[in-house]
């Protein structure tokens, strides 16, 4: 099935070499979760802070066993601080 995953501010820096955005367009298979993703692309899991599927927040507890679905559109952002 195919996703579209977005990572943003330095997570950029984990997808592979040559992608010009900030986005892919992944074939998964069904049953991937969030944090499957994550994993698959080597993401530290301090820096998996913000995560929305189709522009909703999931809590951590649901990224480990709530697959995700044909068409989603998975967004992670890292802690960010500032001031």
């Amino acid at each position: 099935m195919k996703v579209t995953f977005k990572l943003f501010a330095t997570l950029r820096d984990y997808l592979p070499t040559g992608t010009t955005n900030h986005i892919l367009e992944l074939n998964v298979v069904e049953g991937t979760t969030p944090t499957d993703l994550a994993e698959r692309f080597h993401l530290p899991p301090k820096l998996v802070h913000l995560v929305l599927v189709n522009g909703h927040y999931w809590y951590p507890e649901e990224r480990n066993t709530k697959p995700l679905a044909e068409g989603d559109v998975l967004a992670i952002w890292p802690p960010i601080g500032g001031g």
